[in-house]
């Protein structure tokens, strides 16, 4: 641990985007609460993942990534291990995602994507990946294990976040694209696989958006989700509930599943509007861009890919939360970064930036 690191500034480009994001996702969690007339206990649940998030980033900043860089294979494990051991403990809601430990639940698919940006990343530093197509079957194999215990939880938006984030990073370490036009092909090979192991709930989410309804039209079942949060994009307009001279009572009540988590990005667009919708979007363009940034200057290999990794990880899951509640892509039940509610996940993402800050300060 350098306690001159202390002296040193925290990189502004993912500090300030960050903290304006995690400051949208409380207000928006407040207004979760409105609109479902819940207990009101999230909210507090959240402030203190919050800290406990924010004193695990700061820990990893005096730590040094460099620290945390040979231990990168043991991380991967022992998140592989916690992914098979999710299936020993009470389903809950119908799902294996949590390890229990009294009312305290753990999700270790959050926790499952760093740990593979630390692994690949350790494992291509060292490695010329132009070498060959056989150089990159490892990253591959090292993505399908978690992909494939993840999915059955079931969890389909999880699983398939570590392809882009792999793609990403074994770009930025090299590889030839000819390779990468390969490995896209072998995955597409797996993907009569995936579709055997999906739940009959998660392929009618894909094929529920191809049979997307009108204004007027009364939701299928498997249409409903993506129906109701088009309704509460319609609902908040350009401005919101918050800016419109109509009362609350105006509004419909949310009636979209999984308002805290899943879909809390409709929740944003009813209280704030499209221009809200707009804002968040451009702050996470802040911070991805920060990233970027952070791994264009590195000049340790390592840190470099770390950086990407995290980039392509916020990236993805992005594009995948809006995508899907704006109904361009298929409802994948993938959570918000950095807004959606849930502990796990909010402190595996500030973990991340405490990674990427640490690269940055060294």
């Amino acid at each position: 641990m350098d306690g001159s690191l202390f002296s040193r500034p925290f990189p502004l480009s993912i500090v300030l985007p960050g903290a304006a994001i995690m400051a949208s996702g409380i207000a928006v969690l407040h207004r979760s609460e409105q609109i479902t007339e819940s207990s009101g206990r999230l909210l507090p649940q959240q402030l203190v993942w919050m800290a406990l998030g924010l004193f695990l980033a700061g820990s990893v900043v005096a730590i040094g990534y460099r620290c945390i860089a040979r231990w990168s294979a043991t991380i991967l494990l022992v998140a592989i291990a916690a992914l098979i051991a999710v299936y020993v403990f009470p389903p809950v809601n119908g799902a294996h995602r949590w390890i229990r430990f009294g009312s305290v639940g753990l999700q270790p698919s959050e926790f499952a994507k760093l740990a593979y940006i630390l692994a690949l990343a350790r494992y291509a530093m060292h490695r010329d990946l132009s070498a060959g197509f056989s150089i990159l079957l490892p990253p591959l194999a090292m993505a399908i294990v978690p992909m494939l215990l993840i999915l059955p939880e079931p969890d389909l938006g999880t699983s398939l976040v570590f392809l882009p984030v792999m793609f990403a990073m074994l770009f930025a370490a090299g590889a030839r694209q000819r390779d990468l036009f390969r490995l896209t092909a072998a995955g597409l090979l797996l993907v009569p696989l995936l579709w055997s192991q999906m739940s009959r709930e998660q392929r009618s989410r894909i094929t529920a958006l191809g049979e997307q309804n009108g204004p007027h039209d009364k939701p299928t079942a498997d249409g409903f989700h993506l129906d109701q949060a088009k309704r509460m994009f319609a609902a908040g307009g350009f401005c919101g509930s918050l800016f419109a001279i109509a009362s609350d009572d105006d509004f419909p009540p949310c009636r979209v599943p999984e308002p805290f988590t899943d879909s809390v990005f409709c929740v944003l667009g009813e209280r704030f509007g499209l221009l809200g919708c707009g804002v968040l979007l451009l702050l996470f363009g802040l911070l991805i861009h920060g990233c970027v940034g952070i791994a264009a200057v590195s000049d340790e290999p390592f840190g470099r890919l770390v950086a990407v990794g995290v980039a392509a990880l916020f990236a993805t899951e992005v594009l995948v939360n809006t995508g899907m509640l704006a109904g361009l892509l298929p409802i994948t039940g993938l959570s918000l970064p950095l807004v959606s509610y849930g502990g796990s996940g909010l402190i595996a993402h500030l973990i991340s930036l405490g990674l990427v800050a640490s690269i940055a300060r060294r």
